[in-house]
């Protein structure tokens, strides 16, 4: 009888992170977006936090990752049993092997991003957008402050109608504190003169209510 009840409870609790991370019912608040704390359930992860539910997520390495080699083996895998489409790693991965992560729910697809080149990561979270029964996209970096949070500010400007100085003062409260090579107005400023609103991407008033920040 115990075993039945804890079984039970495995599959409630598995149930219910995956519909954390895939529900679309309302954008999540400023404080969940900018929240310094979070792993999303995924050991190794930090500053993981919601830039459009159920569709983009964004975090980081506790401590970073010194070595370059991005998620592990059993952190794809957990993401990928989580509901996760694909991931992005922006800027740092040059020892990482990117490729597909299959589980029971789906595969989970790594490539790698560049915060200064946001399209192909931009045309991945318009595809999640457009299908509903695709699992979100998850970009992160090296910390989780900088470059992830660049591409989360752009997706925010893309979908969302956000100017890009409302996307510029996001990015700078989610940034922690954390220090820029060069000053971070440069920095950011830098990012975005690289990006640019496509028309091919925009989504419908419907698709914004049930995804953007409040």
């Amino acid at each position: 009888m115990k075993l039945v009840t804890l079984i039970a409870a495995m599959i409630v609790t598995a149930t219910a992170s995956l519909a954390d991370v895939t529900s679309r019912s309302g954008g999540p608040s400023e404080k969940a977006m900018i929240a310094r704390g979070g792993d999303g359930g995924i050991e190794g992860v930090a500053f993981f936090r919601p830039v459009l539910s159920g569709v983009l997520y964004r975090s980081g390495f506790k401590g970073g990752d010194k070595s370059r080699t991005g998620l592990s083996g059993n952190q794809r895998s957990a993401l990928c049993s989580a509901g996760f489409s694909s991931g992005f790693y922006a800027d740092f991965g040059k020892n990482t092997e990117y490729g597909a992560t299959n589980c029971t729910g789906g595969n989970f697809d790594y490539q790698s991003a560049r915060s200064s080149r946001p399209a192909n990561v931009m045309q991945a979270i318009y595809d999640v957008v457009q299908n509903p029964e695709k699992g979100p996209v998850l970009v992160h970096c090296m910390w989780g402050v900088h470059s992830s949070g660049a591409l989360s500010a752009m997706a925010l400007v893309q979908f969302c109608g956000w100017s890009e100085e409302r996307a510029k003062m996001y990015w700078d409260k989610a940034r922690n504190g954390a220090p820029c090579s060069g000053g971070c107005d440069q920095w950011i400023d830098a990012k975005f003169s690289n990006f640019s609103l496509s028309s091919k991407l925009m989504i419908s008033k419907e698709q914004q209510a049930a995804i953007c920040p409040e």
